[in-house]
């Protein structure tokens, strides 16, 4: 179902109230599964998560925070750091790359480069993406860092600032090492950042076969050949990890990324994470909050060369709901008061929450369209006893 536009009945279901807005804000997950009008399905593996990309929402999840071996799912930071050199000019897709020993002698799948034999970053990507290409990711990782280990820094570095609270990388093929974790939650935000911040690239995961050095490999992600919605993303096995899946599917606008992690075969992961995406866009609906520079309201402002500024949003907000329940919805937005200049655009004025069944399910920031600089001496002077008055 294509998202669903609230505009028009939005203003009806306001109710203003003056209070400091909250600074952390994000949908409420546990309320959202704690409405859902039908349950998950239960899923044979160790952990799992279901999210809705639009929204960024979790609708079902277990374990989702419990540290596993992230095996070949490590491939996912590999290439996110390999797409954003690209991106900045640091890779081209036609440069040559050297093949080092260690590279050619990596374990586990590969994709069959030789040391004799340059080999295009272009064709490393492919050999890493679609076949999950263990001397692929080395060949990257030494050639846009100078060694393995080096690039795992980068890894990390960037781990931290996704956000990715209990992830330690410690190769960059997924191979198993000492102290190398991740999680559901952290796996699945990293997959939903390759979606958003490369779309140019992330054809990539939906390319069924790949043919190097005269081997044909086919992509281990069974859903691509099973579910016309599914586009990606990576598949991962080692004996601690077991098998494990993201698998995306995109219908219509919606986007869902499910993670099984620890399933018992190479069939049972595709099967568990066709689940998880069939019961997403089955019993939610994704809906259009508010469009980016929409002015949800004027707020008063004191002290300001002007008294007044618009509050909206300076990104597109969506919500995911159980099907059926945009209609129930209720909204109340409370408003930083007093509000005092000066005000940058974009700065946090308020908050938008939205409540179904007298549970919060969401909660968004509101945000000052515009600039309002201080005003006069004068003016601020007469504001100040407005407000003590007030």
């Amino acid at each position: 179902m294509s998202p669903l536009s609230l505009a028009r009945w939005l203003p009806a279901c306001l109710a203003f109230a003056a209070a400091a807005a909250a600074d952390n804000v994000a949908p409420a997950a546990a309320d959202l599964i704690a409405s859902a009008q039908v349950p998950p399905p239960a899923i044979a593996a160790k952990a799992y998560l279901l999210v809705d990309v639009l929204s960024g929402q979790t609708l079902a999840a277990q374990n989702a925070d419990e540290p596993r071996e992230p095996a070949s799912l490590t491939k996912l930071m590999s290439a996110y750091l390999a797409f954003r050199a690209l991106k900045d000019k640091e890779l081209v897709p036609s440069q040559m790359v050297t093949v080092s020993t260690k590279a050619w002698r990596a374990e586990g799948s590969r994709m069959f480069i030789e040391p004799k034999k340059a080999v295009s970053v272009d064709e490393l990507l492919h050999g890493m993406i679609v076949v999950s290409g263990n001397d692929a990711a080395i060949a990257l990782a030494e050639t846009m860092a100078g060694s393995e280990e080096a690039f795992v820094e980068h890894m990390n570095k960037e781990a931290v600032r996704m956000g990715m609270k209990n992830t330690r990388f410690a190769t960059a093929t997924g191979l198993p090492a000492a102290q190398q974790v991740s999680t559901a939650n952290d796996l699945a935000l990293l997959a939903a950042a390759i979606i958003r911040d490369f779309p140019e690239y992330y054809p990539l995961y939906s390319v069924k076969e790949y043919r190097y050095n005269n081997i044909t490999q086919p992509n281990r992600n069974r859903l691509l050949w099973s579910d016309p919605y599914v586009d990606g993303m990576k598949t991962g096995n080692t004996d601690a990890a077991g098998y494990c899946l993201i698998a995306s599917a995109k219908r219509g606008p919606r986007r869902l990324l499910s993670v099984v992690l620890g399933a018992g075969s190479d069939a049972a992961r595709a099967i568990e994470a066709q689940k998880l995406l069939n019961y997403g866009f089955q019993f939610y609906d994704t809906v259009q909050m508010y469009q980016n520079g929409q002015t949800i309201n004027t707020l008063r402002v004191w002290k300001g060369a002007t008294d007044a500024v618009a509050a909206g949003f300076v990104a597109d907000q969506y919500l995911t709901l159980p099907k059926g329940q945009a209609q129930k919805l209720k909204l109340t937005m409370e408003a930083v008061e007093p509000l005092v200049a000066p005000i940058a655009r974009g700065q946090h004025v308020g908050v938008v929450r939205v409540t179904l069944d007298g549970k919060q399910v969401g909660e968004y920031p509101l945000q000052a369209m515009a600039d309002v600089p201080l005003a006069s001496l004068l003016g601020r002077a007469w504001d100040t006893v407005r407000l003590w008055l007030k």
